[in-house]
């Protein structure tokens, strides 16, 4: 039996999830405990039938330091994977991966693992003054949480490039140059308006989100003409929902659709 706090926790408001990382007096540096209850909260959340958007923010003034290498790296080295086998894996790298959407929101350092983080969420926050590095080059190893995928992707290669191979810090408006992420604002404001989102989110068909979602990634993972060919099967399967007709209905009656999930 353990009195200790759990450095990841979980609430719901309405539709909406919200996972907060609670290891302030430590950055919210990712230790080994810490890494099992972020993947135990998505995992929660992917399976929450009545959560239809979640949001992933971290409490004190660092969203996060990055791994705490001196104890992660030793795992990795023996052959543990950053997240627990079954559980979804928060970086979306790995099956099972989360298929509802999810809004994130940065402040102070947001270093490493935390980057990589935002490029796994949907929509993308973050306080002005916040500051980024991917900066495993400079400890001797690289980023191995989905950076030299996706960071390219969004940023285009010389972007990211200068700053996956250089290790130096970058801040917000830079970080929104690049697309890493889509939004400053207020730091007193941050939280307010990555939930605000997710609950907008959370009024719209979730069925409908779920295969926008499902849609870009199969043109991420498999390429546009695997895409392409899935838009009509798709759009038929939600043509013969309850919120397909739910939808119909608040168009011809101009009024917000009241959407159920089925």
């Amino acid at each position: 039996m353990t009195n200790e706090q759990p450095r990841v926790t979980t609430q719901r408001e309405g539709r909406v999830f919200q996972i907060v990382l609670d290891r302030a007096d430590k950055m919210n540096a990712f230790d080994l405990r810490m890494l099992r209850e972020l993947g135990e909260a998505v995992t929660e959340y992917e399976s929450d039938a009545s959560s239809w958007c979640a949001v992933l923010y971290a409490n004190g003034d660092n969203f996060t330091a990055g791994l705490d290498l001196a104890e992660v790296g030793p795992a990795i080295k023996a052959g543990a994977t950053l997240f627990p086998e079954g559980t979804v894996d928060p970086l979306n790298l790995r099956e099972p991966r989360r298929t509802k959407p999810l809004v994130m929101a940065v402040q102070g350092w947001c270093l490493t693992i935390g980057i990589e983080l935002l490029l796994a969420a949907d929509i993308r926050l973050a306080a002005e003054g916040t500051r980024f590095g991917q900066i495993e080059i400079n400890r001797g190893i690289f980023p191995f949480g989905g950076a030299t995928i996706r960071l390219p992707e969004i940023a285009g290669w010389g972007n990211a490039m200068r700053w996956l191979l250089t290790g130096d810090r970058f801040d917000a408006a830079e970080a929104l140059r690049i697309g890493l992420i889509q939004q400053v604002v207020a730091v007193e404001q941050l939280h307010e308006m990555a939930i605000e989102i997710a609950h907008t989110v959370a009024k719209r068909a979730p069925l409908g989100v779920r295969a926008t979602i499902r849609s870009a990634r199969t043109a991420q993972h498999q390429g546009p003409d695997a895409a392409i060919a899935e838009l009509l099967v798709i759009a038929r399967e939600l043509m013969d929902t309850e919120d397909a007709a739910e939808g119909a209905r608040s168009f011809v009656e101009r009024r917000e659709g009241e959407f159920k999930g089925r």
